[in-house]
Formats: structure tokens, C-alpha cells, sequence
């Protein structure tokens, strides 16, 4: 019988969908239902916000309960690596976070993370904690990656 080896691609590949997923849920969630600081789609009716909202969270639902499958399948068979997986979620939240606010809040101007207020700490804030997390699931997935692959070689 041949023992399973964790697949630290795939394993990093559904922690980035989690991690999307999730952070999806947290800016969902915090700040356009708990805060009401803004919907997704801020430049049209109320009802469209409402709506652009709605789609959001189906989307971000979707992601999670795949990765949620994705997760159960590498684990069944074996093939989880937990590490890898995190700094993947690490990196998906990071990435999130960050595209959000480049590109949703700067590049489309879908809405801004806040309104009425000086923009500027709140996108720095917004921006670096995208920076922070896609540090830190690069570090763990380089130190998971290298570590699966000295077990494998020793």
C-alpha cells in the first residue's frame, strides 16, 4: 500500500478560496450590514445596493461551501496539508482585501469604504490589512511548502 502525500498545491489552492470566502463574509457582514458604511454597488438606487449586497453574499456562500467540499475531499483522502491550506486562506483574505480596495474602491469605483469621512486612513487601514494578510500566507505557505517537501526528500 502507498502512503498518501499532502497535496500543498491543492491544499493552498481551496485555503484561497476559504480565505475569499471569508473575507468576503467579514466586509459583508461588519461593514455594509453591521456598520452601513457602504454596499458593493454604491452608485445607483438603494434597492440596487440592496441587490448588488444579496448577489455578493450568494457568491461569497458558493466559494465557501466549495472549499468547505474541497477541504472534506483532501481530508479523506489524505491529502490535506493543513499549513499549506492556511497560509492559502491567509493569502485569499489578503488578496480580497486588497483587490477591494484597489480596484473595487479606487480602479471601478464601486463604492468607497466609507462616506463622509477623510478617505485617506480608511484606505491606508483598508489597504494595509490586505498587505499584512498576503505577508503572512506567504510566509506560511513558502515554510509549508518547504517543509512538505523536506519530508518528502528525508
Amino acid at each position: 500500500m502507498t502512503a498518501t502525500v499532502p497535496d500543498h498545491r491543492r491544499s493552498v489552492g481551496t485555503g484561497v478560496l476559504l480565505g475569499v470566502a471569508v473575507m468576503a463574509a467579514v466586509d459583508e457582514i461588519v461593514f455594509h450590514q453591521l456598520l452601513g458604511w457602504h454596499h458593493f454597488y454604491d452608485r445607483a438606487t438603494p434597492d440596487v445596493a440592496l441587490l448588488s449586497d444579496g448577489l455578493l453574499h450568494a457568491a461569497e456562500l458558493v466559494m465557501l461551501v466549495a472549499g468547505v467540499f474541497l477541504v472534506a475531499d483532501l481530508s479523506r483522502s489524505g491529502r490535506l496539508a493543513r499549513a499549506s491550506a492556511s497560509g492559502g486562506a491567509l493569502l485569499g483574505a489578503g488578496g480580497f482585501q486588497l483587490f477591494d480596495g484597489l480596484v473595487d474602491h479606487k480602479l471601478l469605483q464601486l463604492h468607497q469604504v466609507r462616506y463622509g469621512v477623510d478617505l485617506l486612513p480608511y484606505d491606508l487601514a483598508w489597504n494595509a490589512a490586505g498587505l499584512v494578510l498576503l505577508a503572512a500566507g506567504a510566509v506560511v505557505t513558502r515554510r509549508a511548502g518547504r517543509a512538505l517537501r523536506g519530508r518528502a526528500t528525508g
